[in-house]
């Protein structure tokens, strides 16, 4: 299992079974690679579990991600990551980075 020490995620779900977790990190621009490599961490577990399965949830997929960065007066980079998936999707995600 790997810990993620960036990325807090708060847990959301829609009507129709789908479930959002949204993290949202702000660091120094010199921590910004380490937020980076965690969010390809997930993101290269999600891929790698659910293969081909990327895509708009309301047309069938299985997950999908938005990655927003900010910069603020070079001071901190602010990214907000959001990843969203089936019951499945959020099941295997909670399990491998144990999250609550």
């Amino acid at each position: 299992m790997t810990e993620l020490r960036y990325l807090d995620f708060d847990y959301s779900e829609d009507t129709e079974g789908h479930g959002t977790f949204d993290a949202m990190a702000s660091t120094a621009p010199d921590k910004t690679p380490e937020v980076q490599a965690e969010i390809e961490r997930v993101l290269a577990w999600a891929e790698a579990t659910f293969p081909n399965a990327r895509g708009a949830l309301d047309e069938g997929a299985t997950w999908d991600h938005d990655l927003q960065e900010t910069r603020e007066d070079s001071r901190f980079t602010t990214l907000t990551f959001s990843l969203s998936g089936t019951a499945d999707f959020c099941a295997a995600l909670r399990e491998r980075f144990a999250l609550d």
